[in-house]
């Protein structure tokens, strides 16, 4: 039978352009990192691999990256579950400006931000020379250059990333069930623990796997808050292709992190309802 007489679903006729999109946008390009990672085409092998998996100046990037993203996650979480608990209890024209206030430095550049940081956390910057006026210190503090500055700024780009999820699943909260523990007696704080965190938990586990994701694959920041004395793994990635043309070492940690990424993803999975989470519906 020829192509005239072959029916395409329509359902499928209509997702085929996206498919296509995806598979030579995304799919392809995953497929030819892991085959470089592999060897390439001159010779199939797994010295690349067995390299990340000896060497020790690998363990302590991964583990620099780590401790980083890790630590980035807690603050932002801590942090925007604030700003969330604000926006809740704030009235509607205060709740639009604490709003504004969270998403408009998100729409700047990074890399603007970034250099922003630097200047107010360099050793004469605002933040130091603030200091200083005040006598709090003697000296400049190293505010950049180092992990410090890294995590102020991986934090300032991720509080919309925990924000954002947190308060929907707030205002997603029956108000009657705060009432109802306040009118037994419990005070705030009690109400606090013993009804809205409870509720509110599986979005936290939600919010923090979105700034872990997106904090391991920071480059702009790391590298120009880190001033390259703090390298993660997207930098050293970068350096590998750059400078030492070492493809297929690159290629490894890169599909390496693809898998703990998607290995984390379903961990959190089985815990929480994602979708639900992420706005994508039941």
């Amino acid at each position: 039978m020829g192509w005239a007489g072959v029916r395409l679903d329509p359902y499928l006729a209509f997702v085929m352009p996206a498919l296509l999109l995806v598979g030579v946008l995304y799919v392809a390009p995953l497929g030819w990192l892991a085959y470089v990672s592999l060897g390439g085409p001159e010779d199939l092998t797994l010295k690349w691999y067995e390299q990340v998996a000896t060497s020790g100046a690998i363990h302590r990037m991964l583990w620099t990256t780590a401790r980083i993203v890790t630590i980035t996650t807690a603050i932002s979480l801590v942090l925007g579950y604030l700003v969330a608990y604000a926006m809740l209890l704030m009235g509607a024209r205060a709740r639009l400006l604490l709003t504004l206030c969270v998403l408009v430095p998100f729409w700047l550049s990074v890399l603007v931000r970034a250099f922003a940081w630097l200047i107010l956390l360099r050793n004469n910057g605002l933040v130091n020379e603030a200091l200083l006026s005040a006598q709090l210190v003697d000296e400049p503090v190293e505010l950049v250059r180092n992990e410090l500055g890294v995590v102020i700024g991986m934090v300032h780009y991720m509080i919309p990333y925990a924000v954002f999820p947190l308060y929907g699943a707030m205002r997603s909260i029956d108000p009657s069930l705060l009432m109802a523990a306040r009118s037994a007696g419990a005070s705030p704080l009690r109400t606090f623990i013993d009804v809205l965190l409870p509720l509110t938990a599986p979005a936290i586990l939600g919010a923090g796997l979105l700034v872990f994701v997106f904090g391991l694959g920071f480059f702009v920041t790391p590298a120009i808050l880190g001033g390259g004395r703090i390298v993660m793994i997207s930098e050293y990635a970068s350096l590998m292709v750059l400078q030492s043309a070492r493809w297929g070492l690159a290629g490894a940690l890169s599909v390496l992190l693809l898998l703990c990424t998607l290995a984390l993803i379903w961990l959190v999975g089985r815990a929480v309802n994602l979708r639900r989470i992420l706005g994508a519906g039941q």
